[in-house]
């Protein structure tokens, strides 16, 4: 895990780090989080990440702690103070420390911000990709508004751990209706026989990933035929290939679905494809989304001192 973490305003030890025991977050869950994977020191699919949080924040009605600039810089800060070339960050954001009562407090509650980084290891990440991932399928527990990016994430950490004893890597999740909405923490995406790559459309039923749209356009550019649809277990059985995106996992092939080989039982040449330009195309980039050097300058400004 990371040495130094973000809470309010300061730069702390990651041990000694912490919010009040009364922050909605920790009560209630009232509060929205984002994850932006790290390559070589710069945010990968940064503007999108922005966008979505903009979006958590509004629809719960949450308000947003600083301008996205200063925002950007503070990740940028922890990248740089945690020395992180490959790995994550993560941000969350409260609606703030408040005396516990259902009811939203006043308005002039101060959101909480933390954040903290994590660093990766990218010849384990293609390890992973080569090999892909076993997936188990689960009914899907979750709330009614799955496109919020919410820290409620109890059903998804009962889920994932089911799969862990099952040796699986992850679970997709299945809607009462028979159509798998998503993974715990990722979206879903299979090959059809006949040539289609299929994902479930965007909606309240699903987290409209970011590396999910990045990934639509490069198929596009690739010339894929796309069916943003909703698919059964059974045609996700039958499948020439699955996948999952994620910001952490980029794309990564499913090579079982509850014990069921898909294709060849191994990642295929699609899956195979879209990675590699996936991250070809985020890797030009990086370049782009590194901090000027005026960034921790406008960090000092948003009043953070050293821990």
């Amino acid at each position: 895990m990371s040495r130094i973490a973000y809470v309010d305003g300061a730069y702390v030890a990651h041990a000694a780090a912490a919010v009040h025991i009364e922050d909605r977050g920790n009560q209630f869950a009232d509060a929205v989080y984002e994850v932006w994977s790290v390559k070589d020191g710069a945010l990968m699919d940064s503007d999108g990440h922005f966008t979505r949080l903009s979006r958590s924040l509004r629809e719960l009605r949450i308000r947003e702690p600083m301008d996205r600039r200063v925002l950007a810089c503070v990740l940028f800060e922890m990248v740089r103070r945690n020395r992180l070339r490959d790995g994550l960050i993560y941000l969350q954001i409260s609606r703030g420390r408040a005396r516990r009562d259902h009811a939203f407090p006043s308005p002039e509650v101060k959101p909480t911000v933390i954040v903290t980084a994590k660093r990766g290891d990218p010849a384990a990440a293609e390890a992973k990709a080569q090999a892909g991932i076993r997936v188990i399928t689960l009914p899907d527990l979750r709330w009614a508004r799955r496109d919020i990016k919410t820290v409620s994430l109890l059903p998804n950490a009962l889920a994932k751990q089911a799969a862990k004893e099952a040796g699986a890597q992850e679970a997709w999740l299945v809607g009462a209706d028979g159509f798998i909405t998503e993974g715990t923490a990722s979206n879903a995406w299979i090959l059809t026989a006949d040539g289609a790559l299929v994902t479930r459309m965007a909606s309240e039923a699903i987290l409209n990933g970011v590396t999910r749209l990045a990934l639509l356009q490069v198929a596009r550019e690739e010339g894929l035929r796309i069916e943003e649809r909703p698919f059964t277990v059974a045609e996700a059985m039958a499948a020439s290939e699955a996948f999952v995106t994620s910001a952490s996992s980029a794309l990564t092939a499913v090579v079982s679905i509850d014990g069921q080989k898909i294709g060849a039982g191994a990642p295929g040449p699609l899956a195979k494809r879209l990675r590699h330009a996936y991250l070809a195309g985020a890797a030009s980039n990086v370049a782009a989304q590194k901090p000027r050097p005026s960034a921790p300058l406008v960090a000092r400004r948003a009043r953070a001192r050293i821990g």
